[in-house]
């Protein structure tokens, strides 16, 4: 139960943070901001943060968490490679546009992390972008896909995908599942994939 509640209580810090972080800038916020929005003292937050730059960095790493892991739920369904695909790109498009202002706080703010937090990071984007692209080359030897390097085709698809957060309006035309779906459509057309009979 305890922890629990220091759970709950970290979350509200990160939530009110990346408000403030997306409105202001990260060098336009102090923790005594936060610390003023949330009502409480600064050493509160110093009770689950070393500092701004670890604030950053929980505000960060768990986006590129999610969104690998939903890269691996789509990999690891069982079906044709294409609808793999098409619920790995559904899925890590609802994981950028339900966390849009943490996406923008990321790549707005990368510059402030601390060294071994961007590391961390980093070393997520690259397993993500490996992972695409060793479902995007499995599925050229299958003959269900046209890909002339699997490689570039995962860095351009992860790139639609999280440039999103820069256009997706949350009360638009379209809902975060119908835009998962159209971003999946494109996804497979840019692969070129083709039903089995054809393949």
């Amino acid at each position: 139960m305890r922890e629990d509640v220091q759970a709950l209580k970290r979350e509200r810090i990160i939530a009110e943070a990346v408000r403030l972080f997306y409105d202001r800038g990260y060098t336009g916020t102090t923790l005594d901001d936060v610390a003023a929005a949330l009502g409480v003292t600064k050493p509160f937050i110093y009770t689950y943060f070393t500092g701004k730059t670890d604030l950053l960095a929980a505000i960060c790493q768990p986006t590129i968490e999610l969104s690998l892991a939903a890269l691996m739920m789509g990999c690891e369904h069982r079906g044709p490679v294409a609808e793999r695909l098409r619920r790995a790109v559904a899925g890590v498009t609802r994981v950028v546009l339900e966390r849009q202002a943490q996406i923008a706080v990321f790549f707005r703010e990368e510059k402030h992390l601390a060294p071994e937090a961007l590391d961390r990071i980093n070393r997520l984007r690259r397993q993500f972008d490996r992972t695409l692209a060793a479902l995007l080359a499995e599925g050229t030897a299958l003959g269900a896909f046209t890909v002339a390097d699997p490689a570039v085709a995962a860095l351009a698809i992860g790139g639609m995908i999280s440039w999103s957060y820069t256009w997706h309006r949350p009360h638009g035309r379209l809902s975060i599942e119908a835009l998962g779906e159209q971003m999946a459509d494109l996804a497979v057309g840019m692969v070129g994939a083709r039903t089995p009979a054809a393949a």
